[in-house]
């Protein structure tokens, strides 16, 4: 997939020096050409697209100029908070990628009952997972996560959160629920059931059980789409 932008701490600067991977990806994988037009954004200042033209390619490296800069944030006018009950690591970056792109605001990842124990999670590789994605689908703000020690400090901090579990209501208006709280493998135990009773519940449409992952992809996309 071509990206939309590419992020460069330089970006920004009159003139861009490219080679290296970047090189590589832009002249032999994409096939760009002298004059062609392409987007950057630096992370500091990932608000601001600036748009420079290829001025030279040379076998290892190419020379960009800086054609123009403009304040463009790019995000979803729907943001939705997850409270996502901890699942096996590799499983959530498998879909990291999808809720970005969804424009998912914010992940809270809890410490549930039934969650996989030891599971540690890197935020720092998280951010590398979202910035391949942003790249491509254009997004330009950044997933926020934190951590919950367990369901009760979670509800104790965002009482108006939705539930999405077994039961038979389906919303008329997936759109209003701002902030939602999906389980893990093996759903809520009995004690946090018993924490949640009081919490509006929901259920999507489908009479299949859902994991966790996909749960948390075509709820955010019920939500937010």
């Amino acid at each position: 997939m071509a990206l939309i932008y590419i992020f460069d701490d330089e970006a920004g600067e009159p003139a861009l020096h490219v080679k290296g991977e970047m090189h590589k990806y832009l002249i032999k994988v994409r096939r760009h050409k002298e004059g062609d037009e392409i987007s950057f954004r630096s992370r500091e200042n990932i608000e601001i697209l600036h748009k420079y033209k290829i001025d030279v390619v040379e076998p290892r490296s190419a020379e960009l100029s800086l054609l123009s800069s403009e304040q463009l944030e790019v995000k979803s006018e729907k943001p939705l908070h997850v409270g996502w009950c901890i699942i096996d690591a590799n499983s959530i970056e498998k879909v990291l990628p999808s809720l970005c792109e969804i424009g998912v605001e914010r992940v809270s990842f809890i410490a549930c009952d039934r969650s996989q124990k030891n599971t540690k999670l890197d935020f720092k590789r998280f951010q590398r997972i979202m910035e391949a994605s942003m790249q491509q689908c254009g997004r330009s703000t950044y997933i926020e996560f934190d951590i919950y020690k367990n369901v009760e400090e979670f509800i104790t901090k965002f009482p108006d959160v939705n539930v999405f579990d077994f039961c038979d209501e389906t919303p008329k208006d997936y759109g209003a629920i701002k902030r939602v709280l999906i389980g893990c493998e093996g759903g809520f135990s009995p004690k946090e059931r018993e924490l949640l009773s009081s919490l509006k519940r929901f259920r999507l449409n489908t009479p299949m059980v859902l994991r966790s992952e996909s749960a948390v992809v075509a709820v955010a996309s019920k939500i937010v789409l």
